[in-house]
């Protein structure tokens, strides 16, 4: 049976399906170990552009990806190999798609390999195919993906983690476009666009031996970046919006759009985890119903740039260094969290895990101002002599 690869239909059963990469992106959690080498050697299917995200929204206004979508425009067409560049969860997988939908050889099939997750013994007979005979358990012959995609699209996912010895059989494909399966002596014809994608650095991976000179040159004839989410914060409104219309129809749920001020939130986080990290977010928010997800359950903790000075006498005081780092961080939690919830005190102290009296001397010792428009009051002393009357 074949496997979905790719799932960026947005017409789902309203249950949650197993799938190798979910999500309306195609960039969701990867499969479990036990199925992660099954589900790597089967064909992806070919998207069509109802399936793919629209344009406006995974391009979205940002100079850099609308830079990006240049780039393909021009590119697609062309017979050439391009390597696509980028952190985890940055949707480099939709992006082949896109190109596979836009060249001439959108109507052919869409192979994925996805090269980390193929053991190292079989990578080979999958790539090339092997013949009947070739090796114990080959009781029948079988075509490779390089065969499977003749026509098509071959996307070579995460090639950084091919071993030195697969590196050179496919640069010599590559060169010469002919290959063998494991067990014949006839050339066969790759006929085939090659799109690869890796996270890594490649310039220092070449640098270091992990990763063939030869190969990086042939393959990065055409070569796009994408940016990491942090580097495009105007586009995540959009994202946002689309995402909440989406799972609110994966789920069946009538989630609100969200406030400003935690618009404005997710606009600041830095997303180490990119466009998935986004996408999990917001079906948090969707399941949950609350807008208290993005802040009782993150998991992004950014620590905040902070400098100090020694005491006239030269001595650096670490527990009032600790001391001042702290009222600066509950400074700013407590800020947002009352910001999000519309400067309502007892949710904030609720969602914070803290009473309510509590709270209160939180916001004076911060200088917080007690009530929603009213002027910030002076802070209490920076560092108090006795800590142990603040409130449980």
């Amino acid at each position: 049976m074949v496997a979905k690869l790719m799932c960026l239909n947005c017409r789902l059963a309203p249950e949650m399906r197993s799938k190798s990469r979910g999500g309306l992106f195609g960039i969701g959690s990867l499969p479990s170990n036990s199925m992660a080498s099954s589900a790597a050697l089967k064909v992806a299917p070919s998207l069509n552009s109802a399936e793919l995200p629209p344009e406006h929204i995974y391009f979205g206004p940002s100079e850099m990806m609308q830079a990006v979508r240049q780039k393909i425009e021009r590119a697609a067409g062309l017979n050439v190999p391009i390597l696509i560049l980028g952190e985890s969860g940055t949707g480099k997988e939709v992006l082949a798609h896109f190109i596979h939908s836009r060249s001439p050889w959108r109507n052919g099939p869409f192979v994925k390999v996805n090269c980390p997750a193929i053991p190292g013994t079989l990578i080979e007979s999958e790539l090339f195919g092997y013949e009947e005979g070739a090796f114990t358990g080959a009781v029948a012959a079988k075509p490779g993906r390089m065969e499977q995609a003749n026509g098509g699209t071959l996307f070579l996912d995460e090639i950084a983690e091919l071993d030195a010895s697969l590196q050179a059989k496919l640069l010599h494909v590559l060169q010469d476009g002919q290959f063998m399966r494991i067990g014949d002596h006839e050339e066969r014809r790759m006929d085939a666009r090659v799109i690869c994608a890796t996270n890594r650095q490649l310039q220092r991976e070449i640098e270091t031996g992990g990763f063939r000179a030869d190969l990086f040159y042939r393959i990065n004839v055409i070569t796009i970046t994408l940016p990491a989410l942090r580097d495009r914060r105007e586009d995540i409104p959009y994202l946002v919006e689309y995402l909440r219309e989406q799972f609110n129809r994966r789920f069946q749920r009538d989630a609100a759009p969200l406030s400003k001020e935690t618009l404005h939130l997710l606009q600041r986080r830095d997303w180490p985890g990119n466009v998935r990290e986004l996408e999990n977010c917001m079906a948090r928010y969707v399941v949950l119903g609350s807008e208290d997800s993005f802040y009782v359950e993150r998991t992004e903790r950014p620590v905040p740039h902070f400098t100090y000075e020694p005491t006239p006498d030269g001595n650096i005081p670490l527990k009032r260094i600790a001391q001042q780092v702290t009222r600066r961080m509950e400074h700013d939690v407590i800020l947002k969290v009352l910001q999000a919830n519309h400067w309502n005190r007892r949710k904030t102290a609720a969602i914070l895990k803290i009473s309510y009296r509590a709270l209160l001397y939180k916001v004076r010792q911060a200088g917080l101002p007690a009530k929603r428009g009213q002027p910030k009051v002076e802070a209490e002393a920076k560092f108090p002599a006795d800590s142990s009357a603040e409130a449980d």
